[in-house]
Protein backbone atom coordinates (compact mmCIF):
# COMPACT_ATOMS: atom_id res chain seq x y z
CA UNK A 1 0.00 0.00 0.00
CA UNK A 2 1.15 3.17 -1.20
CA UNK A 3 2.26 5.89 2.00
CA UNK A 4 0.41 8.88 1.45
CA UNK A 5 2.23 11.90 3.17
CA UNK A 6 -0.64 14.52 4.48
CA UNK A 7 0.42 18.35 5.16
CA UNK A 8 0.23 19.59 8.88
CA UNK A 9 -1.05 22.82 6.97
CA UNK A 10 -2.80 24.00 4.03
CA UNK A 11 -3.40 28.03 2.84
CA UNK A 12 -5.50 27.89 0.49
CA UNK A 13 -7.58 30.75 -1.26
CA UNK A 14 -5.39 33.49 -1.44
CA UNK A 15 -2.75 35.11 -4.08
CA UNK A 16 0.11 33.40 -3.00
CA UNK A 17 3.78 35.26 -4.15
CA UNK A 18 6.53 32.12 -4.15
CA UNK A 19 9.32 33.88 -5.69
CA UNK A 20 9.93 36.43 -8.56
CA UNK A 21 10.99 33.59 -11.20
CA UNK A 22 8.06 31.28 -9.23
CA UNK A 23 5.36 33.90 -9.36
CA UNK A 24 1.62 33.05 -7.74
CA UNK A 25 -0.44 29.65 -6.53
CA UNK A 26 -3.32 29.64 -5.29
CA UNK A 27 -2.24 27.13 -1.80
CA UNK A 28 0.72 25.94 -0.35
CA UNK A 29 1.54 23.06 1.98
CA UNK A 30 3.25 23.21 4.64
CA UNK A 31 4.95 19.56 6.61
CA UNK A 32 7.27 19.94 9.42
CA UNK A 33 7.71 23.79 9.23
CA UNK A 34 8.74 23.47 5.87
CA UNK A 35 6.89 23.84 2.66
CA UNK A 36 6.16 20.85 1.43
CA UNK A 37 4.02 21.73 -2.26
CA UNK A 38 2.67 24.57 -3.77
CA UNK A 39 -0.48 24.91 -6.55
CA UNK A 40 -3.71 25.33 -6.92
CA UNK A 41 -6.46 24.47 -4.31
CA UNK A 42 -7.51 21.36 -5.72
CA UNK A 43 -3.80 20.26 -5.92
CA UNK A 44 -2.73 21.11 -2.52
CA UNK A 45 -6.42 19.59 -1.22
CA UNK A 46 -5.09 16.20 -2.36
CA UNK A 47 -2.39 16.95 0.60
CA UNK A 48 -4.96 17.02 3.14
CA UNK A 49 -5.54 14.58 5.67
CA UNK A 50 -7.64 14.06 8.76
CA UNK A 51 -5.10 15.85 11.07
CA UNK A 52 -4.57 18.64 8.96
CA UNK A 53 -4.86 22.23 9.78
CA UNK A 54 -6.51 24.77 6.84
CA UNK A 55 -6.46 28.03 6.64
CA UNK A 56 -9.04 30.11 4.48
CA UNK A 57 -6.82 33.29 3.06
CA UNK A 58 -10.18 34.99 2.13
CA UNK A 59 -8.48 36.28 -1.48
CA UNK A 60 -5.58 37.83 0.51
CA UNK A 61 -1.91 38.38 -0.60
CA UNK A 62 1.06 35.84 0.74
CA UNK A 63 4.83 36.23 0.36
CA UNK A 64 7.69 35.15 2.31
CA UNK A 65 8.65 36.08 5.26
CA UNK A 66 10.03 39.42 4.87
CA UNK A 67 13.67 39.97 5.69
CA UNK A 68 15.13 43.23 7.41
CA UNK A 69 18.63 43.09 5.74
CA UNK A 70 20.16 45.46 8.34
CA UNK A 71 18.47 46.77 11.63
CA UNK A 72 19.87 46.35 15.21
CA UNK A 73 17.11 44.08 16.93
CA UNK A 74 18.24 44.82 20.86
CA UNK A 75 18.51 48.59 20.20
CA UNK A 76 15.06 48.53 18.28
CA UNK A 77 13.56 46.44 21.60
CA UNK A 78 15.35 48.70 24.40
CA UNK A 79 14.69 52.14 22.95
CA UNK A 80 11.14 51.41 22.34
CA UNK A 81 11.06 52.01 25.97
CA UNK A 82 12.79 56.38 25.39
CA UNK A 83 11.58 58.97 24.68
CA UNK A 84 10.14 58.99 20.93
CA UNK A 85 11.90 61.95 19.48
CA UNK A 86 10.77 61.47 15.46
CA UNK A 87 9.32 63.78 13.39
CA UNK A 88 6.29 62.22 13.86
CA UNK A 89 6.34 62.43 17.70
CA UNK A 90 8.08 65.85 17.93
CA UNK A 91 8.08 67.90 15.44
CA UNK A 92 8.75 71.31 16.81
CA UNK A 93 12.16 71.91 19.56
CA UNK A 94 9.36 72.69 21.93
CA UNK A 95 6.95 69.21 21.77
CA UNK A 96 10.64 67.58 22.01
CA UNK A 97 11.72 69.51 25.33
CA UNK A 98 8.33 68.83 26.70
CA UNK A 99 8.51 65.49 25.88
CA UNK A 100 12.13 65.51 27.84
CA UNK A 101 10.30 67.27 30.51
CA UNK A 102 7.81 64.76 30.95
CA UNK A 103 10.14 61.79 30.91
CA UNK A 104 12.38 63.43 33.65
CA UNK A 105 9.36 64.29 35.91
CA UNK A 106 8.78 60.44 35.54
CA UNK A 107 12.28 59.30 36.67
CA UNK A 108 13.73 59.12 39.59
CA UNK A 109 16.14 62.34 40.36
CA UNK A 110 19.56 61.62 38.62
CA UNK A 111 18.49 59.12 36.47
CA UNK A 112 19.19 58.93 32.75
CA UNK A 113 16.51 60.23 30.43
CA UNK A 114 17.35 58.76 26.70
CA UNK A 115 15.77 59.78 23.22
CA UNK A 116 15.77 59.01 19.56
CA UNK A 117 15.21 60.31 16.40
CA UNK A 118 15.33 63.62 16.19
CA UNK A 119 16.24 64.99 12.47
CA UNK A 120 17.11 68.56 12.60
CA UNK A 121 16.33 69.34 8.87
CA UNK A 122 13.44 68.03 10.17
CA UNK A 123 12.96 70.02 12.93
CA UNK A 124 11.01 73.68 13.02
CA UNK A 125 13.87 75.24 13.78
CA UNK A 126 16.34 73.41 11.14
CA UNK A 127 19.70 73.26 13.40
CA UNK A 128 20.01 70.28 16.20
CA UNK A 129 19.52 71.56 19.75
CA UNK A 130 21.81 72.84 22.08
CA UNK A 131 23.24 71.37 25.27
CA UNK A 132 21.49 74.73 27.00
CA UNK A 133 18.01 74.23 25.37
CA UNK A 134 18.41 70.42 27.48
CA UNK A 135 19.58 71.71 30.60
CA UNK A 136 17.05 74.45 30.90
CA UNK A 137 13.99 71.27 30.27
CA UNK A 138 15.57 68.87 32.18
CA UNK A 139 18.17 70.39 34.84
CA UNK A 140 18.27 67.47 37.26
CA UNK A 141 19.03 64.20 35.02
CA UNK A 142 21.12 63.47 32.71
CA UNK A 143 20.53 63.84 29.04
CA UNK A 144 21.80 61.73 26.09
CA UNK A 145 19.27 62.81 22.71
CA UNK A 146 20.12 60.61 19.68
CA UNK A 147 19.93 61.55 15.88
CA UNK A 148 17.92 59.20 13.78
CA UNK A 149 21.09 57.93 12.20
CA UNK A 150 22.91 56.80 15.58
CA UNK A 151 26.10 58.81 14.50
CA UNK A 152 25.23 62.42 16.48
CA UNK A 153 23.92 62.75 20.21
CA UNK A 154 23.44 65.85 22.16
CA UNK A 155 24.25 65.76 25.90
CA UNK A 156 22.99 68.34 28.56
CA UNK A 157 25.58 69.52 31.49
CA UNK A 158 24.91 66.63 33.88
CA UNK A 159 25.78 64.01 31.18
CA UNK A 160 28.98 66.13 30.21
CA UNK A 161 29.71 66.42 33.52
CA UNK A 162 29.50 62.45 34.94
CA UNK A 163 31.35 61.67 31.84
CA UNK A 164 34.36 63.74 32.77
CA UNK A 165 33.60 66.07 29.30
CA UNK A 166 35.14 69.43 28.91
CA UNK A 167 36.00 72.11 26.60
CA UNK A 168 39.68 70.40 27.77
CA UNK A 169 38.91 66.98 26.63
CA UNK A 170 40.86 65.95 23.63
CA UNK A 171 38.73 64.96 20.30
CA UNK A 172 39.33 61.34 19.67
CA UNK A 173 40.11 59.81 16.48
CA UNK A 174 37.22 59.91 14.17
CA UNK A 175 34.62 62.01 16.72
CA UNK A 176 33.11 65.29 16.94
CA UNK A 177 32.89 67.26 19.80
CA UNK A 178 30.95 70.01 19.14
CA UNK A 179 31.74 73.80 20.85
CA UNK A 180 29.86 76.95 20.28
CA UNK A 181 32.30 80.37 20.92
CA UNK A 182 34.75 78.20 22.92
CA UNK A 183 32.44 76.52 25.04
CA UNK A 184 30.66 72.93 24.88
CA UNK A 185 27.40 73.07 22.95
CA UNK A 186 26.54 69.28 23.54
CA UNK A 187 27.23 68.12 20.11
CA UNK A 188 28.66 64.47 19.79
CA UNK A 189 29.21 62.57 16.68
CA UNK A 190 30.75 59.60 15.84
CA UNK A 191 33.76 58.74 18.41
CA UNK A 192 32.94 61.18 20.35
CA UNK A 193 29.45 59.57 21.77
CA UNK A 194 31.57 56.96 23.41
CA UNK A 195 32.47 59.32 25.75
CA UNK A 196 28.94 59.98 27.62
CA UNK A 197 28.17 56.11 27.19
CA UNK A 198 30.93 55.20 29.81
CA UNK A 199 29.01 57.34 32.36
CA UNK A 200 25.68 55.38 31.84
CA UNK A 201 24.30 52.13 33.98
CA UNK A 202 25.31 48.91 32.09
CA UNK A 203 22.71 46.96 30.33
CA UNK A 204 22.08 43.84 32.22
CA UNK A 205 21.60 40.68 30.36
CA UNK A 206 17.63 40.51 31.40
CA UNK A 207 17.64 43.55 29.98
CA UNK A 208 19.22 42.73 26.83
CA UNK A 209 16.70 39.67 26.57
CA UNK A 210 13.86 41.72 26.76
CA UNK A 211 15.07 44.04 24.09
CA UNK A 212 15.47 41.14 21.85
CA UNK A 213 12.05 39.76 22.12
CA UNK A 214 9.98 42.88 22.57
CA UNK A 215 11.68 43.72 18.92
CA UNK A 216 11.69 40.31 17.89
CA UNK A 217 7.72 40.38 18.42
CA UNK A 218 7.64 43.72 16.73
CA UNK A 219 9.00 42.88 13.65
CA UNK A 220 6.49 39.41 13.36
CA UNK A 221 3.71 41.82 13.43
CA UNK A 222 5.23 43.40 10.36
CA UNK A 223 5.54 40.14 8.01
CA UNK A 224 9.10 40.43 8.89
CA UNK A 225 10.31 36.68 10.12
CA UNK A 226 14.30 36.99 9.31
CA UNK A 227 16.81 40.00 10.56
CA UNK A 228 20.47 40.54 10.45
CA UNK A 229 21.62 42.44 13.83
CA UNK A 230 23.53 44.31 12.35
CA UNK A 231 26.54 45.36 15.10
CA UNK A 232 26.34 42.52 18.21
CA UNK A 233 28.27 43.81 20.93
CA UNK A 234 27.38 47.54 20.44
CA UNK A 235 26.05 47.91 23.80
CA UNK A 236 27.03 44.79 25.86
CA UNK A 237 30.28 44.08 24.18
CA UNK A 238 30.40 39.56 24.36
CA UNK A 239 26.97 39.68 27.27
CA UNK A 240 25.01 40.48 23.65
CA UNK A 241 25.60 36.55 22.46
CA UNK A 242 24.71 35.20 25.43
CA UNK A 243 21.58 37.37 25.78
CA UNK A 244 21.07 36.06 22.44
CA UNK A 245 21.90 32.10 22.94
CA UNK A 246 19.43 32.86 26.28
CA UNK A 247 16.86 34.42 24.64
CA UNK A 248 16.83 31.16 21.84
CA UNK A 249 17.31 28.42 24.44
CA UNK A 250 14.02 30.00 26.36
CA UNK A 251 11.81 30.57 23.52
CA UNK A 252 12.43 33.99 23.76
CA UNK A 253 14.03 34.85 20.41
CA UNK A 254 10.75 35.63 17.81
CA UNK A 255 12.56 35.68 14.40
CA UNK A 256 15.55 34.41 12.77
CA UNK A 257 18.57 36.20 13.32
CA UNK A 258 21.56 36.24 11.72
CA UNK A 259 24.49 37.66 14.19
CA UNK A 260 26.61 40.62 12.53
CA UNK A 261 30.12 41.03 15.03
CA UNK A 262 31.00 44.25 16.08
CA UNK A 263 34.70 44.77 15.10
CA UNK A 264 35.94 48.39 15.13
CA UNK A 265 39.07 48.21 16.98
CA UNK A 266 38.53 48.65 21.23
CA UNK A 267 35.34 47.47 21.09
CA UNK A 268 35.63 44.03 18.97
CA UNK A 269 33.93 41.30 20.05
CA UNK A 270 35.73 39.40 17.43
CA UNK A 271 38.64 37.81 19.17
CA UNK A 272 36.05 36.29 22.43
CA UNK A 273 33.40 34.83 19.38
CA UNK A 274 36.53 33.46 17.83
CA UNK A 275 37.92 31.49 20.41
CA UNK A 276 34.49 30.31 21.31
CA UNK A 277 34.25 28.87 17.90
CA UNK A 278 31.95 31.27 16.54
CA UNK A 279 32.82 31.74 12.95
CA UNK A 280 30.48 32.83 10.08
CA UNK A 281 27.77 29.85 9.58
CA UNK A 282 28.04 28.44 13.40
CA UNK A 283 24.73 28.18 14.66
CA UNK A 284 21.04 27.25 12.97
CA UNK A 285 18.55 28.28 10.93
CA UNK A 286 17.15 30.53 13.67
CA UNK A 287 20.17 31.72 15.14
CA UNK A 288 23.17 32.01 13.26
CA UNK A 289 26.61 33.75 13.27
CA UNK A 290 26.91 36.42 9.93
CA UNK A 291 29.58 38.44 9.20
CA UNK A 292 31.97 40.80 10.94
CA UNK A 293 31.38 44.85 11.06
CA UNK A 294 33.77 47.70 10.89
CA UNK A 295 32.55 51.67 10.78
CA UNK A 296 34.47 53.10 7.81
CA UNK A 297 32.41 56.32 8.29
CA UNK A 298 29.35 58.19 9.51
CA UNK A 299 25.93 59.07 7.87
CA UNK A 300 25.45 61.74 5.16
CA UNK A 301 22.19 63.28 6.63
CA UNK A 302 24.68 64.32 9.85
CA UNK A 303 27.51 65.27 7.32
CA UNK A 304 29.96 62.90 9.05
CA UNK A 305 29.33 60.05 5.73
CA UNK A 306 32.73 60.32 4.29
CA UNK A 307 32.67 61.54 0.82
CA UNK A 308 35.27 62.57 -2.14
CA UNK A 309 33.33 66.15 -2.96
CA UNK A 310 32.41 68.28 0.42
CA UNK A 311 29.48 69.13 2.06
CA UNK A 312 27.22 72.27 0.90
CA UNK A 313 28.05 75.22 2.34
CA UNK A 314 30.82 73.58 3.90
CA UNK A 315 34.25 73.74 1.90
CA UNK A 316 35.79 71.73 4.02
CA UNK A 317 33.70 69.30 5.39
CA UNK A 318 33.96 65.63 3.56
CA UNK A 319 32.64 64.08 6.52
CA UNK A 320 34.73 61.52 9.17
CA UNK A 321 36.84 58.81 7.88
CA UNK A 322 37.24 56.31 10.96
CA UNK A 323 39.89 54.34 10.37
CA UNK A 324 43.06 54.72 8.32
CA UNK A 325 43.62 52.68 5.56
CA UNK A 326 46.14 50.01 7.05
CA UNK A 327 43.52 49.35 10.09
CA UNK A 328 41.01 48.50 7.83
CA UNK A 329 42.47 46.56 5.55
CA UNK A 330 44.48 44.71 8.01
CA UNK A 331 41.05 43.75 9.75
CA UNK A 332 39.65 43.19 6.74
CA UNK A 333 42.16 40.95 5.77
CA UNK A 334 42.49 39.05 9.06
CA UNK A 335 38.83 38.46 9.31
CA UNK A 336 39.18 37.35 5.94
CA UNK A 337 41.53 35.19 6.56
CA UNK A 338 39.99 33.26 9.60
CA UNK A 339 36.28 32.62 7.21
CA UNK A 340 34.63 35.60 8.21
CA UNK A 341 32.38 37.20 5.62
CA UNK A 342 32.10 41.15 6.17
CA UNK A 343 29.54 43.65 6.67
CA UNK A 344 31.07 46.62 7.22
CA UNK A 345 29.49 50.07 7.12
CA UNK A 346 30.08 52.26 4.54
CA UNK A 347 27.88 55.29 3.08
CA UNK A 348 30.16 57.92 1.18
CA UNK A 349 31.77 57.38 -1.88
CA UNK A 350 34.92 58.05 -0.08
CA UNK A 351 34.50 54.98 2.66
CA UNK A 352 33.52 52.78 -0.14
CA UNK A 353 36.37 53.32 -2.03
CA UNK A 354 38.22 52.54 1.04
CA UNK A 355 36.22 49.96 1.85
CA UNK A 356 36.16 48.33 -1.75
CA UNK A 357 40.03 48.52 -2.16
CA UNK A 358 40.20 46.29 1.32
CA UNK A 359 37.99 43.43 0.30
CA UNK A 360 39.55 43.49 -3.45
CA UNK A 361 43.21 43.05 -1.47
CA UNK A 362 41.74 39.90 0.57
CA UNK A 363 40.31 38.66 -1.92
CA UNK A 364 43.63 38.85 -4.00
CA UNK A 365 45.95 37.28 -1.39
CA UNK A 366 43.21 34.51 -0.21
CA UNK A 367 40.40 34.17 -3.03
CA UNK A 368 36.96 33.21 -2.21
CA UNK A 369 34.72 33.67 -5.29
CA UNK A 370 31.52 33.22 -2.79
CA UNK A 371 32.61 34.93 0.42
CA UNK A 372 29.63 37.61 -0.31
CA UNK A 373 31.39 40.45 1.48
CA UNK A 374 29.32 43.21 1.73
CA UNK A 375 28.81 47.23 1.81
CA UNK A 376 26.28 48.14 4.64
CA UNK A 377 24.37 50.91 3.39
CA UNK A 378 26.85 51.95 0.50
CA UNK A 379 24.72 55.50 -0.42
CA UNK A 380 27.03 57.05 -3.13
CA UNK A 381 29.00 54.60 -4.94
CA UNK A 382 30.26 55.54 -8.19
CA UNK A 383 29.73 53.80 -11.48
CA UNK A 384 33.49 52.90 -11.40
CA UNK A 385 32.89 51.37 -7.58
CA UNK A 386 30.01 49.29 -8.75
CA UNK A 387 31.78 47.75 -11.34
CA UNK A 388 34.87 46.41 -8.83
CA UNK A 389 31.61 45.38 -6.72
CA UNK A 390 30.21 43.27 -9.67
CA UNK A 391 33.79 41.97 -10.21
CA UNK A 392 34.73 41.01 -6.66
CA UNK A 393 31.54 39.19 -5.98
CA UNK A 394 30.66 42.25 -2.98
CA UNK A 395 26.96 42.83 -2.58
CA UNK A 396 25.67 46.33 -1.64
CA UNK A 397 22.99 45.89 1.37
CA UNK A 398 21.26 49.52 0.99
CA UNK A 399 18.20 50.74 3.47
CA UNK A 400 15.81 51.85 1.12
CA UNK A 401 13.59 53.34 4.01
CA UNK A 402 16.59 55.97 4.20
CA UNK A 403 14.99 57.37 0.81
CA UNK A 404 11.44 58.00 2.45
CA UNK A 405 13.39 59.13 5.94
CA UNK A 406 16.23 60.54 4.56
CA UNK A 407 15.93 61.43 0.81
CA UNK A 408 15.05 65.34 1.54
CA UNK A 409 18.38 65.43 3.82
CA UNK A 410 20.25 64.30 1.26
CA UNK A 411 19.45 67.10 -0.94
CA UNK A 412 19.94 69.63 1.51
CA UNK A 413 23.34 68.83 2.25
CA UNK A 414 24.24 67.00 -1.12
CA UNK A 415 22.17 69.55 -3.40
CA UNK A 416 20.24 67.82 -6.19
CA UNK A 417 22.69 65.90 -8.40
CA UNK A 418 24.61 63.92 -5.58
CA UNK A 419 21.21 63.67 -3.48
CA UNK A 420 18.82 62.41 -5.55
CA UNK A 421 21.02 60.01 -7.06
CA UNK A 422 21.90 58.32 -3.70
CA UNK A 423 21.08 54.77 -3.05
CA UNK A 424 20.68 53.65 -6.54
CA UNK A 425 19.42 49.77 -6.23
CA UNK A 426 17.77 50.36 -9.60
CA UNK A 427 21.35 50.11 -11.22
CA UNK A 428 22.14 47.62 -9.08
CA UNK A 429 19.45 45.39 -9.88
CA UNK A 430 20.08 45.45 -13.65
CA UNK A 431 23.85 45.02 -12.85
CA UNK A 432 22.93 41.65 -11.22
CA UNK A 433 24.33 42.49 -7.63
CA UNK A 434 21.30 40.84 -6.00
CA UNK A 435 20.75 44.37 -3.47
CA UNK A 436 18.69 43.31 -0.78
CA UNK A 437 16.94 46.10 1.65
CA UNK A 438 16.36 46.96 5.69
CA UNK A 439 15.44 49.44 7.95
CA UNK A 440 18.78 50.34 10.43
CA UNK A 441 15.75 50.09 13.20
CA UNK A 442 15.93 52.31 14.96
CA UNK A 443 17.77 54.41 12.87
CA UNK A 444 14.01 54.37 10.49
CA UNK A 445 11.27 52.19 11.72
CA UNK A 446 11.14 48.60 11.04
CA UNK A 447 7.72 49.21 9.16
CA UNK A 448 8.44 47.86 5.55
CA UNK A 449 5.32 49.73 3.84
CA UNK A 450 7.66 52.74 3.62
CA UNK A 451 10.51 50.81 2.18
CA UNK A 452 8.66 49.24 -0.44
CA UNK A 453 6.84 52.59 -1.34
CA UNK A 454 10.41 53.91 -1.91
CA UNK A 455 11.43 51.09 -3.53
CA UNK A 456 8.80 51.33 -6.54
CA UNK A 457 8.24 55.36 -6.27
CA UNK A 458 11.69 56.95 -5.62
CA UNK A 459 9.42 59.26 -3.23
CA UNK A 460 10.56 60.64 -0.27
CA UNK A 461 8.08 61.42 2.74
CA UNK A 462 7.83 64.26 1.61
CA UNK A 463 7.16 63.41 -1.73
CA UNK A 464 10.14 64.48 -3.57
CA UNK A 465 11.08 62.03 -6.43
CA UNK A 466 14.66 60.85 -6.56
CA UNK A 467 16.12 59.89 -10.00
CA UNK A 468 13.47 58.02 -11.10
CA UNK A 469 15.69 55.44 -13.14
CA UNK A 470 16.17 53.72 -9.84
CA UNK A 471 12.80 52.35 -9.22
CA UNK A 472 12.34 48.82 -9.08
CA UNK A 473 8.64 46.57 -10.45
CA UNK A 474 6.92 45.38 -7.61
CA UNK A 475 8.74 41.61 -7.89
CA UNK A 476 12.07 43.10 -7.45
CA UNK A 477 11.09 45.14 -4.84
CA UNK A 478 9.91 42.32 -2.88
CA UNK A 479 13.09 40.19 -4.18
CA UNK A 480 15.29 42.45 -2.62
CA UNK A 481 12.97 42.05 0.58
CA UNK A 482 12.89 38.12 0.53
CA UNK A 483 15.37 36.07 -2.27
CA UNK A 484 18.15 38.47 -1.97
CA UNK A 485 18.20 39.41 1.76
CA UNK A 486 18.53 35.73 2.14
CA UNK A 487 21.31 35.35 -0.41
CA UNK A 488 23.59 37.71 1.19
CA UNK A 489 23.17 36.34 4.31
CA UNK A 490 24.32 32.57 2.44
CA UNK A 491 20.55 31.39 3.19
CA UNK A 492 19.20 31.27 0.05
CA UNK A 493 18.86 27.27 0.08
CA UNK A 494 16.60 27.53 3.25
CA UNK A 495 14.73 30.90 3.24
CA UNK A 496 13.36 33.86 0.74
CA UNK A 497 11.19 31.90 -1.38
CA UNK A 498 7.91 29.70 -0.83
CA UNK A 499 8.96 26.40 -2.56
CA UNK A 500 8.95 23.27 -1.39
CA UNK A 501 12.11 22.23 1.11
CA UNK A 502 12.28 25.95 2.47
CA UNK A 503 11.23 27.05 5.61
CA UNK A 504 7.31 28.24 5.58
CA UNK A 505 8.00 31.76 6.68
CA UNK A 506 4.71 33.37 5.00
CA UNK A 507 3.42 37.37 5.83
CA UNK A 508 -0.21 37.81 4.82
CA UNK A 509 -1.19 41.45 3.96
CA UNK A 510 -4.62 42.94 3.49
CA UNK A 511 -3.41 44.50 0.12
CA UNK A 512 -1.82 42.74 -2.94
CA UNK A 513 1.25 44.39 -2.69
CA UNK A 514 1.56 43.01 -6.56
CA UNK A 515 -1.29 45.26 -7.53
CA UNK A 516 -2.76 47.95 -5.12
CA UNK A 517 -1.57 51.55 -5.69
CA UNK A 518 1.73 52.90 -4.07
CA UNK A 519 -0.18 55.41 -1.66
CA UNK A 520 -2.06 52.49 -0.72
CA UNK A 521 1.19 50.29 0.29
CA UNK A 522 2.38 52.76 2.08
CA UNK A 523 -0.71 54.29 4.21
CA UNK A 524 -3.39 51.86 4.52
CA UNK A 525 -1.50 48.51 4.20
CA UNK A 526 -0.93 45.41 7.17
CA UNK A 527 0.06 42.44 8.04
CA UNK A 528 -2.75 39.82 8.75
CA UNK A 529 -0.79 37.11 10.42
CA UNK A 530 2.75 35.78 9.98
CA UNK A 531 4.07 32.19 10.24
CA UNK A 532 7.29 30.70 11.13
CA UNK A 533 8.42 27.40 10.13
CA UNK A 534 4.84 26.82 9.45
CA UNK A 535 3.30 28.12 13.08
CA UNK A 536 1.09 30.79 12.89
CA UNK A 537 3.20 33.75 15.24
CA UNK A 538 1.13 36.78 14.53
CA UNK A 539 -2.40 36.74 13.74
CA UNK A 540 -4.62 40.19 13.55
CA UNK A 541 -7.36 39.00 11.48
Amino acid sequence: MAFQLHADLILHNGRIWRGREEGTSEAVAIWQGKVLATGSDAEMASLKGPHTEVIDLEGRFASPGLIDNHLHLISTGITMGWVDATPAAAPTLASLLSKLAERAALTPKGGWVRARGYDQVKLDVGRHPTREELDRAVPDHPVLLTRACGHVAIANSLALSLAGVTEATPVPDGGVIGTTDGRLNGFLAENAQNLIKTAIPEVTTEELIDGIERAGRYLLSLGITSCMDAAVGQLAGFAEIQAYEMAKLSGRLPVRVWLTLLGDPGVSIVEDSWRAGLISGAGDDLLRVGAVKIFLDGSAGGRTAWMTKPYLGEPDNLGVQMLPDADVEAIVKSCHDRGYQMACHAIGDGAIEQLVTAYEKALAANPDPDRRHRIEHCGFSSPEQDRRMKAAGILPAPQMAFIHDFGDSYISVLGDERGKASYQIGTWMRMGLKPSTGSDSPVCSPDPFPNLHAMITRKTGKGTVMVETEKLSREEALQAYTEYGAYSQRAEGVKGKLVPGQWADIAVFDNDLLEAPADTILSGTRCLMTLLAGRVVHDAR
